[in-house]
């Protein structure tokens, strides 16, 4: 007998009043068509737009939480997951559209008390996959996650090296215990990467679902409000930080060798001098790299797990080269 769970949506928003009139009702129609406790949480990061207003006056039965200044994704999402009630977090972005019967597939993945969380297929409109499961490599120290596959088997739990941020489903307790998104990361990116390789770390999984299926108009908003190279340059800063967390001793010597003689200056080389601020922000932010990484310590050590992200792809990743797998080509 499947057993059903009671779910929190949460939905971080930034001016995005046009896509919550587009997507709520998708949303709204597929928790009650799961017939399951819920609640609907959207959280407004200071909207210069109706958002608010909009949500008020529309849709008086969503729990609404406004932030008195701008704070980025982390943050935003972080006053939801403090805020939910329910067994499970849905982390859903502003511009997704879930399918009528979404939450049928996903019951069976928290029938494992070691599962963080398992994320969808997301398609784009013109009925491509944009997202499936990634498979955790790496290029020299350099972590990696860019092929994407699934399984043709639907019997398969499909491991995935990290749940995106636009459509995760996740146990409430254990992204408690992880204290959620690491704030490090604000405005955005990599948030997700990270808060799912500390799951892995901790011993927990996280998973991909290829019959459930949602729907993703890509980065609408931060394509909105940032520059080519100011969006690179927040990317590529990011990308530092979640190394220098993740990776510890000679790992990490070697990383910075990597990073400084691939990553930063074969980029000044051929004129890309926008990975200096990446440079210049990433060594800024030491202090706040330093506490992480001392939270994930400890946070491992109250699991009892020494896992370190080679021992994850060795023992939950090497093994897929055997299964019978797609590889998906994205755009």
């Amino acid at each position: 007998m499947t057993i059903k769970k009671s779910i929190s949506i949460i939905i971080p928003n930034y001016n995005g009043v046009s896509l919550l009139e587009k997507y709520l009702p998708d949303t709204l129609r597929a928790i009650r068509f799961a017939d399951v406790p819920y609640e609907i949480i959207v959280v407004d990061d200071c909207s210069r737009d109706t958002s608010v207003d909009f949500v008020r006056a529309n849709y008086p039965e969503v729990k609404l939480l406004v932030n008195d200044s701008n704070q980025g994704f982390s943050y935003t999402c972080n006053q939801g997951i403090q805020f939910a009630k329910m067994d499970l977090v849905m982390l859903l972005n502003t511009d997704v559209c879930l399918t009528e019967e979404y939450f049928s597939k996903l019951w069976r993945y928290f029938e494992d008390p070691n599962t963080f969380g398992v994320m969808s297929r997301i398609m784009n409109k013109d009925m491509k996959i944009e997202d499936a499961a990634r498979f955790l490599a790496f290029s020299g120290m350099k972590f990696k996650a860019t092929h994407f596959f699934y399984s043709n088997d639907p019997a398969k739990k499909t491991p995935t090296a990290y749940l995106s941020g636009a459509n995760a489903l996740i146990a409430r307790e254990k992204l408690l215990e992880l204290e959620g998104f690491d704030e490090v990361f604000s405005p955005f990116y990599c948030e997700d990467v990270d808060l799912s390789f500390r799951a892995w770390r901790l011993g927990w999984k996280c998973y991909y679902e290829h019959e459930a299926i949602c729907y993703h108009e890509v980065s609408t908003t931060t394509r909105k409000v940032k520059s080519k190279r100011a969006l690179q340059a927040a990317v590529y800063k990011n990308k530092f930080i979640l190394h220098a967390i993740h990776l510890d001793g000679i790992s990490l010597a070697l990383w910075y060798g990597q990073m400084i003689f691939v990553e930063v200056l074969l980029r000044v080389l051929i004129g890309k001098f926008w990975i200096l601020k990446s440079l210049r922000e990433f060594y800024k932010s030491k202090d706040q790299i330093r506490i992480s990484k001392e939270k994930l310590r400890l946070q491992m050590a109250a699991e009892n797990s020494n896992y370190s992200l080679h021992d994850v792809k060795r023992v939950y990743f090497d093994s897929i080269r055997d299964w019978d797998i797609s590889s998906v080509r994205l755009k």
